[in-house]
């Protein structure tokens, strides 16, 4: 497996994509104006204590108050103590107007404000550093024991010689595997340097005031996202390529052989397709090779997935159709969950196999295929009916949020009302106002398909009207209404 990063970077925004053999597997956005918050540390302020939810809203100088759970704060123990069972009262922890230090763990996401905890943790490229914690772990992806007992050996002795860490919590991370003392020490040393100045500035700081923002997009992808099997990273950008070859010389110096400066004139992504890409993940249906398609609906609580057959007969029989279309969608589906960026819960049905056999073949496929995401997910089960429940880690919003807004016609529906629904809805209203009040005339304002439809597939029905009612009834089209918005206005 090969892979590349490309990173186009203009004013406005840095997008990243991850191309795996050729294919598009994950495209990451970032725009100036918005940029994400997760990692960001901030000194807010307690607006909302609510005892019933164990929760806090708390300002950090955004739209809309940070959420903050009692399980999320972090609480001094005691000398001798072991660790806490039971979450104290939120009322215990904070009261309307204190002032706290928090960190973003999730940014605002749809209706709901940004999520955040008092559990401090900073990373950097081999390790995170948590500062209210004495525990060092090691990532559940660093499979070999032997290795991991090396490098938390290793981290255990440097953090003993350092008197002046008070907390010594470190967390490594999957790329620290195969990690030298040197590299440990310089990331250790880091940190704690880090550590020590948001101390500082949280001091001083006034309250509602950002103390430290993660590094952006270019940087954390190359802090987060590079792995042994990436190849290249391509940025289109002189000026960014710079600041990453100076990023990476201090802190990452074995990237710098791989990393290059795109020139070319054709811009990188519609070199590689990613345009394209990005396209067909804001479509609602994804064609599969095999001439079957899979349907994704994302709402507010969950995302469903359909599988169909379409057009695929197949060679054999219907089972053996169903079976390939399936396993197909299920590494498809594996790589819109990426390249879309569906979190939350999900469900998705799959065509009805009665082999036993071919639907465990399907999960295992589709097991497999998400191990190649780096956000984490959970198939928690399939249910009674055959649909496969699963969760995937919601960290920021989805390709379409970022993208797109709800249609101004249909109002995030997806549907509008027929011409003829809104002919039968002008003549109920024309109804009703003839009864509440006097007039020699209405005027019906619509849009073009409405009006075309009064004059002439319901023109009986209109010269009905005029007759029941005793009224003249004419129109006028406004060329700036939907569908469905029309006025009758009394003359």
């Amino acid at each position: 497996m090969s892979e590349e990063i490309l990173i186009n970077v203009t004013p406005m925004e840095t997008r990243v994509a991850v191309i795996d053999n050729g294919v598009v597997q994950e495209i990451i956005l970032e725009r100036t104006a918005k940029r994400g918050l997760v990692g960001g540390i901030f000194k807010g302020k307690v607006v909302r204590v609510l005892p019933g939810m164990q929760a806090a809203f708390v300002d950090i100088g955004l739209e809309r108050a940070a959420f903050l759970h009692a399980k999320d704060i972090w609480v001094p123990q005691k000398s001798g103590e072991g660790e806490v069972e039971e979450v104290a009262s939120i009322t215990e922890l904070v009261r309307e107007g204190q002032s706290v230090i928090v960190q973003v763990t999730k940014d605002m996401i749809g209706t709901k404000g940004a999520r955040l905890t008092t559990h401090i943790s900073i990373p950097s490229r081999y390790l995170v550093y948590m500062p209210y914690s004495d525990h060092i772990g090691v990532s559940q992806k660093i499979e070999d024991d032997e290795e991991r007992e090396r490098i938390r050996n290793i981290v255990e002795s440097i953090v003993s010689e350092r008197e002046d860490i008070d907390h010594k919590g470190f967390i490594l991370r999957t790329v620290a595997e195969g990690c030298d003392e040197a590299s440990l020490r310089s990331d250790v040393d880091f940190l704690w340097r880090l550590w020590k100045s948001i101390q500082s500035k949280s001091e001083t700081a006034p309250v509602v005031s950002n103390i430290h923002q993660d590094l952006p997009l270019y940087m954390r992808t190359l802090r987060d996202e590079v792995r042994d099997s990436v190849e290249k990273i391509r940025i289109d950008s002189r000026e960014t390529h710079g600041k990453v070859i100076e990023f990476v010389r201090e802190f990452i110096p074995d990237l710098e052989r791989i990393i290059e400066h795109y020139p070319g004139e054709r811009p990188i992504f519609d070199l590689y397709g990613v345009e394209h890409e990005i396209q067909k993940g804001l479509s609602r249906e994804v064609q599969l090779k095999s001439g079957g398609h899979i349907v994704i609906d994302q709402t507010e609580a969950m995302t469903t997935i359909d599988v169909n057959t379409g057009a695929f007969v197949g060679h054999r029989n219907l089972e053996e159709t169903i079976f390939k279309t399936n396993l197909e969608s299920a590494q498809a589906i594996a790589r819109q969950l990426r390249l879309r960026n569906l979190g939350g819960i999900i469900i998705i049905d799959f065509i009805d196999m009665e082999d036993e056999e071919h639907r465990r073949q399907v999960l295992r496929i589709f097991e497999k295929a998400l191990e190649k995401d780096r956000v984490k997910t959970k198939i928690t089960q399939v249910s009674e009916l055959g649909l496969v429940e699963m969760t995937r880690k919601r960290t920021r919003e989805s390709l379409e949020r970022v993208l797109c807004e709800a249609c101004p016609a249909c109002g995030g529906r997806g549907v509008v009302k027929t011409s003829e629904s809104v002919c039968y809805e002008i003549f109920r209203e024309i109804l009703r106002q003839r009864r509440a009040y006097e007039m020699a005339s209405f005027l019906v304002i619509a849009s073009q398909s409405v009006v075309d439809r009064l004059l002439d597939e319901e023109s009986t029905n209109v010269a009905d009207l005029e007759e029941f009612i005793d009224k003249t009834i004419r129109f006028q089209v406004e060329a700036l209404y939907s569908q469905e918005q029309f006025d009758v206005v009394l003359m």
